[in-house]
């Protein structure tokens, strides 16, 4: 059990961040994860416009668009939460490993915490934030210490 990659992707498709989180994490080259976070929001977008039922003003819990929120495939699990503004914060992990949800909105609150609030990061851009990277490796060590647990 582990997480293997972090990647968010801007509303309107683009890769602002990639990570690898384990060891275990393939090494994927930039102009892949760039086909990956692309390719990733037009399915979003398609499954949001093709699902055979649509949510109460097509809204998911947290208010954002419906769309894909998890993939499990052989050996992988893809967890995506897609804020209010529509930036997709998707995290990959191992099967079985736990607390995926809580991480991702941790990760969210990270974001708005570390990137936001930095004078020069510019919205959509890629993000270039060492203390929001920092705060991502801390985050993914306190987790697979002891699972998560509030600051």
């Amino acid at each position: 059990m582990g997480f293997l990659h972090l990647f968010i992707v801007n509303k309107s498709g683009g890769l602002i961040l990639h990570r690898p989180l384990g060891p275990n994490a393939p090494r994927i080259g930039t102009n892949e994860w760039l086909r990956i976070g692309s390719t990733f929001h037009s399915l979003h977008a398609i499954a949001a416009e093709a699902g055979p039922t649509k949510l109460p003003g097509n809204k998911n819990s947290s208010g954002a668009d419906d769309g894909i929120e998890q993939i499990e495939g052989g050996g992988i699990v893809l967890k995506c939460l897609q804020t209010r503004t529509g930036i997709k914060f998707v995290l990959t992990a191992e099967p079985g490993t736990p607390d995926l949800d809580a991480v991702l909105r941790e990760i969210y609150v990270l974001y708005s915490d570390c990137a936001l609030k930095d004078p020069f990061y510019e919205l959509e851009m890629p993000i270039r934030c060492e203390l929001f990277t920092n705060a991502v490796d801390n985050l993914i060590e306190r987790v697979e210490a002891g699972g998560l647990k509030s600051r």
